[in-house]
């Protein structure tokens, strides 16, 4: 396959299983903790790698243990670590709690995430791979800059704009795919309705897939819906970074040549295999499970 690069945030996830979130004030007893690599664009990173492809990962972690088990946690997964940088910030961190259901919800502390530099070697990564993908868990002049180094090397780039900032929209013309889910299509659009939201972004970046969640996705170009893809039935563990799984898996298939909405379904494929397991990066499924899931 050829080579991805992902520009984009590593964290060290603080996970708490629980019945419900408490209320203001409330000290509640939870049913489990765990830690893990995580960070949007780690698990990206990852999602991609173990799908086949090649991949480097610019980012940054601190000089700590967090960070170090990090660094680890991506060579051992194959991903090239050699643009992961070491900041004087710790290495940033989420706070994720899992509900009973399988829902979560995060808090991140950027940490070393927060780092704004692009350094000559990244813009040199980026310019020699087939995609660059980023998310706004770094600072957006980053994440502009790596956009703009890629569009000016007729890199494809893809998008995913979480969490997500209304001023992101500026990102909008340098996307050749933009990847929000529901709510995040009708933040930046301004619309109150999913399809009219894809369509409105899809006018303005390239191609743009709206994920649904249990309702599968959506696909919009040149302001208009193009096509469906329905989402596979399965009983959820733990949703955490299933986002991220859609998005590696849909650009692993997409460097490798294949039509937009095979990618599409490898990706809901994978997504749905990583929702039936705990974690984030350590839930995503090989690329043989994934052909077996789609045979």
């Amino acid at each position: 396959m050829s080579q991805i690069v992902v520009l984009g945030s590593a964290n060290m996830d603080l996970v708490t299983r629980q019945p419900r979130l408490p209320e203001p004030g409330e000290t509640m007893a939870g049913t489990g903790f765990a830690t893990g690599a995580g960070g949007k664009g780690l698990n990206q990173a990852v999602a991609a790698r173990r799908a086949g492809a090649d991949v480097v990962f610019i980012g940054a972690v601190g000089d700590d243990g967090f960070g170090r088990e990090l660094r680890g946690f991506l060579e051992a997964e194959g991903v090239a670590a050699d643009r992961l940088a070491t900041s004087d910030e710790p290495t940033g961190i989420a706070q994720v709690s899992v509900l009973d259901g399988g829902e979560n919800s995060i808090v991140i502390v950027a940490g070393a995430n927060g780092e704004s530099a692009l350094a000559d070697g990244d813009a040199a990564a980026i310019a020699e791979a087939s995609a660059l993908v980023v998310q706004l868990e770094r600072p957006l002049p980053l994440v502009e800059k790596g956009l703009s180094a890629a569009r000016a090397a007729g890199v494809r780039t893809v998008l995913t704009p979480a969490p997500v900032d209304p001023a992101a929209a500026l990102l909008l013309p340098l996307a050749d795919i933009l990847v929000p889910n529901e709510s995040e299509a009708l933040a930046l659009s301004g619309e109150t309705d999913v399809e009219a939201a894809a369509r409105v972004l899809s006018a303005t970046a390239g191609t743009v897939i709206v994920t649904l969640g249990a309702r599968g996705s959506l696909i919009a170009r040149g302001g208009e819906i193009v096509s469906r893809v329905e989402a596979r039935r399965v009983e959820a563990v733990d949703t955490t970074g299933a986002g991220d799984t859609f998005v590696g898996v849909l650009v692993a298939w997409i460097v490798d040549a294949a039509e937009l909405d095979d990618a599409v379904r490898a990706a809901t494929a994978a997504a749905a295999i990583a929702v039936t397991r705990p974690g984030a990066a350590p839930a995503m499924p090989t690329r043989a499970e994934i052909d077996a899931a789609l045979a």
